[in-house]
């Protein structure tokens, strides 16, 4: 075994998870999930079958990656925050099939705050950084700083984290020195010192 599991943890057989991997307490990876190296699930993290996990992932404790959700490179997952995988749950009509099932994609590098709610089918942009406590209804630009019920767009992040500040249609981030251009409500990279 190349990965960590805490005792109390439950792995079940088929799971595939990567090298430096920690599963911590009373969490539980279902049999078809795909987790990749070096991430970190904390306590009483729930990963359904079918789940795709990419590398460097954080899950905050208390989070539940259900079937439809796909976590890219680098992902952060506050604690406490919520994804959902059916859009009309009704407890007596089960959606219980994987067609019933939106897809919820994290590009890599985003961060959810703690608390924060992503409704399922939207995709959240590479970089992007959702505030805790926003409930994400709709896609999400990469490198926007989200906030608020439901989520809008309240700024631009750099890849570091730190709030960038337009001057016209470009922004330096003070802290790291990377340089961003904003074109047609699209922020991107130029360069990076």
């Amino acid at each position: 075994m190349t990965y960590f599991k805490h005792e109390s943890a439950i792995v079940d057989e088929g799971a595939s998870i990567g090298e430096g991997t920690k599963v911590w307490h009373f969490s539980h990876v279902s049999s078809t999930s795909v987790i990749g190296k070096s991430c970190s699930l904390g306590q009483n993290v729930f990963v359904a079958n079918h789940v795709a996990i990419g590398n460097g992932v954080k899950i905050q404790n208390n989070v539940s990656v259900y079937e439809g959700v796909v976590l890219e490179d680098d992902v952060f997952c506050g604690p406490s925050m919520v994804f959902t995988n059916v859009k009309t749950p009704r407890s007596a009509f089960p959606r219980n099939t994987r067609d019933d099932y939106y897809i919820t994609t994290v590009k890599r590098g985003a961060s959810i705050g703690a608390n924060a709610t992503v409704v399922c089918g939207v995709t959240i942009g590479e970089w992007a950084f959702i505030a805790a406590g926003a409930v994400v209804t709709k896609d999400v630009p990469s490198y926007s700083l989200q906030a608020g019920v439901p989520a809008r767009r309240i700024g631009w992040v750099c890849e570091c984290g730190h709030n960038l500040t337009m001057n016209g249609y470009a922004a330096d981030c003070p802290e790291c020195g990377r340089r961003y251009r904003l074109h047609d409500g699209t922020l991107s990279k130029v360069s990076e010192e």
